[in-house]
């Protein structure tokens, strides 16, 4: 997702000037794509200069007033329609957890059981969106409301996830994984003519 087709999208709904956009964006769109006040003027200026939207209205005070265009709304079908999503292909956080072997149990525990309680607070906070967001029957309403159900879902399941994972890791198989990984290393020290790291104590 752009930023480009975000505007795109808000604007389908009905015309609005920058302001009310930010005002969308920091209601319905924050938590899946942020926006500061001069991207989105930015933005604006771009996709006015591409022919994709255009000022529909003039307030006082200089207010500008935008709605999208045919063509705008051509664009905003194909990227719909037409191109696949990106999805997300780096993960920083899970990376880690290929290399928590290296760690001692309780260290490799503790990461985890931190990212439970973060996506427990996302979750947390996903809910107070929900009780508090005047879902109505407008078109950012009802859909924004399914694609909070996504967070909802997803914040509880990395919270299942990152508990249960905060156990294997002191699994017996993952503490024989990290003493060979660990016994491999000393050893290839060794052969180097190398003095071997001191190794970690074993913890409960």
């Amino acid at each position: 997702m752009s930023l480009r087709h975000a505007v795109l999208g808000l604007l389908s709904e009905s015309p609005a000037s920058g302001y009310d956009l930010m005002k969308l964006f920091n209601a319905s769109l924050t938590s899946v794509w942020p926006a500061t006040q001069s991207q989105v003027y930015g933005e604006l200026n771009k996709l006015t200069t591409a022919g994709l939207v255009e000022v529909s209205a003039h307030g006082p005070r200089g207010r500008k007033e935008y709605a999208i265009t045919d063509d705008g709304l051509a664009e905003l079908r194909h990227w719909l329609t037409d191109v696949a999503p990106s999805g997300q292909q780096r993960h920083d956080g899970l990376l880690r957890v290929f290399f928590l072997g290296i760690l001692t149990p309780l260290e490799a525990r503790t990461y985890l059981l931190t990212q439970a309680e973060s996506a427990a607070h996302a979750h947390t906070a996903y809910e107070q969106i929900d009780e508090t967001s005047e879902w109505d029957d407008e078109m950012i309403s009802v859909y924004g409301r399914i694609a909070l159900e996504y967070g909802l879902r997803l914040s509880a399941t990395m919270e299942e996830w990152a508990r249960w994972a905060a156990d294997e890791v002191t699994s017996a198989k993952a503490r024989k994984a990290s003493e060979l990984a660990r016994a491999q290393h000393a050893a290839e020290q060794t052969e180097q003519g190398e003095h071997p790291a001191p190794q970690q104590p074993r913890e409960a």
